[in-house]
């Protein structure tokens, strides 16, 4: 029968597997003879033929037929062996195939397997003599395990295999967590996220933070906020003579801070006589603008009035005077 045949393979050509030892016949066995080697080479090449015949299957074109007759085969060397006082156990069954094992064995996840169909269970490469790691009580390649079951990085989205970095709910691959705008792994300033996206602060602050309106650069800390921006408290000081304003009263020009004096200097206020803003009545002559009280003779000192004053060698001087020092 098929299956004494293939129990009678599996003792004689299993290399793995330890044979179970049998009493001995009352007679002497014969010493073994030439015919004897060539019948376990035959049986081991005849178990491993068998193996590849039920991982194939009968959808690979096999016909039917060889499958018993093996077994028949198998069951006379079975009975021969017998004859000759030899007799042996299978190695188990197949894990796979559920078939008994006629040649080697392989041992793993405490079963046994022919060798050919201990396999990755993604894609079906043999594992015999591979490293091989295990999930669910199924077997993997080392490089399909990491792709169905490590984590990936956001980066290049390959299976992290070793050391992993978790941030901005995500995982990383450690070098390639850096600044998404210069590339520079982040040292102890850590990192500031914008959009999804980790930058150093330094870029950080160059791309997103509010720009100083006097100096341009970014503001951080304490900040002042007027003329429709930002600026460094520093940084908020007269545009013509840099002094900040200890009042806290600024005057705009052109979108620029001015402090009085400056401001009506480049409006062109300011009294030619004292040199001060003219910021109530003011008095125009000669193309300049004068406090009342400074609109005075140059030589009497006597206030002047518009309309009554000579002007010579740009300097005005009441009606009197310049009768006096030039009539």
């Amino acid at each position: 029968p098929s299956s004494l045949g293939v129990e009678a393979a599996a003792s004689l050509s299993a290399v793995t597997s330890s044979p179970i030892p049998v009493p001995q016949p009352l007679l002497p066995s014969p010493p073994p003879t030439a015919a004897t080697r060539q019948l376990d080479e035959l049986l081991a090449d005849l178990g491993h033929m068998q193996s590849k015949l039920a991982a194939t299957g009968q959808g690979a074109g096999v016909p039917a037929e060889p499958s018993p007759s093996l077994d028949n085969m198998l069951g006379s060397l079975t009975q021969d062996l017998q004859e000759l006082g030899i007799t042996a156990a299978p190695a188990g069954a197949c894990a796979t195939c559920r078939k008994p094992i006629a040649g080697k064995v392989l041992t793993a996840l405490g079963k046994t397997w022919h060798p050919e169909h201990f396999t990755c269970a993604r894609c079906g490469q043999e594992l015999g003599g591979r490293p091989f790691f295990e999930r669910g009580g199924r077997a993997y390649c080392e490089e399909d395990y990491h792709q169905a079951f490590s984590p990936h990085c956001a980066y290049c989205a390959g299976p992290i295999r070793e050391k992993v970095l978790t941030a901005l709910d995500q995982t990383w691959h450690p070098e390639h967590f850096f600044c998404a705008h210069c590339g520079k792994v982040f040292g102890d300033d850590g990192f500031h996220e914008r959009s999804g996206k980790p930058y150093c602060r330094q870029d950080f602050l160059a791309m997103f933070a509010p720009k100083c309106q006097g100096c341009e650069h970014p503001v951080t800390d304490n900040y002042l906020s007027a003329l429709q921006g930002v600026w460094h408290p520093e940084c908020f000081v007269c545009a013509e003579c840099l002094s900040s304003f200890a009042s806290g009263s600024f005057f705009e020009l052109e979108g620029r801070p001015y402090c009085e004096l400056h401001f009506h200097q480049r409006q062109g206020s300011i009294c030619h006589g004292c040199g001060r803003p003219v910021t109530g009545r003011c008095i125009t002559a000669m193309g300049r603008k004068y406090h009342p009280e400074h609109f005075i003779c140059a030589y009497c000192l006597g206030q002047l009035q518009k309309g009554t004053f000579r002007e010579r060698s740009d300097k005005m001087y009441c009606q009197a005077c310049h009768d006096k020092l030039f009539l």
